[in-house]
This record gives structure tokens, C-alpha cells and sequence, in this order.
């Protein structure tokens, strides 16, 4: 049940996600409360501290498009999720499984305080000096 849960949170954080970051460049200034992209509180205040020309390179339309485009990625990934989604609950329950059936996670603990000796300096040559 909670490899369900977790791949259904995992499909809705990746449309969430992907929604955000593709229409988030390109919304228009003052819709939903929300200000222009190249325009904002934070991107101002980097500006000043970096330089003038990273409030124009990230307003710029190439920006824009590489983060609409990684949020249509997420979307993309979260659309692989819910058409794969008996595969992937699948592959977290055999992974789960093989974890709790690992024959270490069974063998008892013998000798845990045995200490290895090992002489590391015979490996290297001596130098006379």
C-alpha cells in the first residue's frame, strides 16, 4: 500500500511541477497575483549582487524556453509514471522484498571487533636519504 501512495505522490509532484515550469515563464504580468517573469523580487535583488545582465539573460525568450521546456520533461515523466504505474509499484515492492530477504540483512554478526592488519608503507619503496 505504501508503494501505491508513494508512486502517486511521485505522478501528481511531477504535474504539479511541470505545470509550474512551463506556464510560469510566460504568464502574463499581473495574472493570478503573480508578477513578470524577468520582473521579480528575487531576480532583482541576484542582479544587483551578480550584475545587471543576469535580470536581461533570464527575461530573455531562450531562457524561457529551456525552463518550459524541462517542465514539459516532468510532465512527460509524470505522464511515463501513470501509464507504467503497476510497473513501477512493482518494481518498489521487489525492491523492498529483496532488501528484507538480503542474506545480510539475515547472516549473524560474527567477529565485528576482528582487526585487519595490514602494512601499508610495504607497498611503496624507501627512499635514503
Amino acid at each position: 500500500m505504501s508503494s501505491r501512495l508513494t508512486v502517486i505522490f511521485f505522478i501528481i509532484l511531477c504535474f504539479e511541477i511541470g505545470v509550474v515550469l512551463t506556464l510560469a515563464p510566460w504568464w502574463p504580468h499581473g495574472l493570478l497575483g503573480l508578477s513578470d517573469w524577468g520582473n521579480n523580487y528575487f531576480l532583482i535583488l541576484a542582479s544587483r549582487k551578480l550584475g545587471f545582465g543576469m535580470q536581461r539573460f533570464v527575461a530573455s525568450g531562450w531562457m524561457r524556453g529551456a525552463v518550459s521546456g524541462v517542465g514539459i520533461l516532468t510532465l512527460g515523466m509524470g505522464l511515463w509514471e501513470l501509464i507504467n504505474f503497476r510497473l513501477a509499484v512493482r518494481s518498489l515492492d521487489e525492491g523492498r522484498a529483496f532488501v528484507e530477504s538480503s542474506p545480510q540483512s539475515k547472516a549473524p554478526i560474527t567477529n565485528a571487533a576482528q582487526t585487519v592488519t595490514t602494512d601499508p608503507l610495504s607497498d611503496y619503496p624507501r627512499r635514503n636519504h
